[in-house]
């Protein structure tokens, strides 16, 4: 099996969308590999009213508040690296929401 991160890399101009997943938690981040920047973060525990939502719905709107995020900070375009998850459910709802926040992939 291969690893994914050895060809995904990320760029000040084009960074790496890294996602992590866990059981209760999920987060993304920005990051430039070149300089080994973060330039832009979300994350579950920022997204306050969670409350009768799905993981999925939450992940889509970390996705909305990562773009937005990286809209501020002049980022228009990521390289997506969804590690060794599986492009489905919340990993995948976090892109749309992304896409949906104006970043492209």
């Amino acid at each position: 099996m291969r690893r994914s991160r050895a060809r995904v890399s990320g760029t000040p101009q084009k960074p790496r969308l890294s996602v992590c997943r866990s059981n209760a938690h999920m987060s993304c981040q920005l990051i430039d590999d070149l300089h080994g920047l973060t330039l832009a973060a979300a994350s579950s525990k920022e997204v306050v009213d969670k409350k009768g939502e799905t993981k999925v719905e939450v992940a889509r709107l970390i996705g909305v508040l990562v773009a937005d995020r990286a809209k501020k900070a002049g980022i228009s375009q990521a390289v997506f690296h969804k590690g060794s998850y599986k492009y489905h459910g919340r990993v995948k709802a976090v892109a749309e929401g992304a896409r949906e926040g104006g970043l492209a992939f």
